[in-house]
């Protein structure tokens, strides 16, 4: 499996070589699992494309290309400066990295934006990113999850979104995971419009 080549589209949209250098990596690094499995075990809230084998790409590829649909309309989008796009499209794609944790667990582990955030600081050595960028792709990841921040015992577990970078990146994460929203997907799990 080429694991770049799965996810072309969604590099292609990141401008700047060396955060595209950083995603590439960080692609390269995920574990196998995020290729293959749905993007939740129940379906329950998430469309059907994100359901079934592939779900969880296919999942972040719609919240990618959601973003980038969102940040083309000049209302949104300039708001922001070009790097910040990238950084944030990048937390998009890889947000869910770990959501089952680094070792394939049975079930979606509730701090796996805290994983994902913490993953890429352990890998900040191999990034081309600066200690500024890093923090933000990882501020926007640990809080991907907005107003669902309890665990299943009902302990608070993650942050809520607080800067505009942060509710950018869970809104389109929101939007990704609305079954009235559907995506269309062509057999290789690409969008086909």
């Amino acid at each position: 499996m080429e694991r770049l080549e799965i996810l072309k589209e969604e590099i292609h949209y990141i401008k700047n070589p060396k955060i595209k250098d950083s995603l590439c990596y960080m692609i390269e690094k995920l574990p196998d699992y995020f290729f293959s499995i749905a993007a939740a075990s129940t379906g329950k809230y998430h469309p059907s494309y994100a359901q079934g084998e592939g779900g969880l790409l296919r999942h972040s590829k719609a919240a990618v290309r959601i973003g980038c649909e969102l940040l083309s309309d000049p209302v949104i989008g300039d708001k922001y400066t070009s790097d910040e796009k990238d950084l944030m499209l990048m937390g998009l794609l890889i947000h869910d990295g770990l959501k089952l944790g680094q070792e394939k667990e049975k079930y979606t582990r509730f701090d796996h934006p805290i994983l994902m955030a913490d993953f890429i600081e352990q890998e900040k050595e191999n990034l081309s990113l600066t200690d500024e960028e890093r923090k933000l792709v990882c501020d926007v990841i640990k809080t991907h999850m907005g107003p669902w921040t309890t665990d299943y015992n009902g302990n608070e577990v993650l942050e809520k979104p607080k800067t505009k970078y942060q509710n950018f990146v869970h809104m389109c994460d929101y939007l990704a995971s609305r079954k009235c929203i559907l995506v269309p997907f062509d057999k290789e799990n690409n969008i086909t419009a």
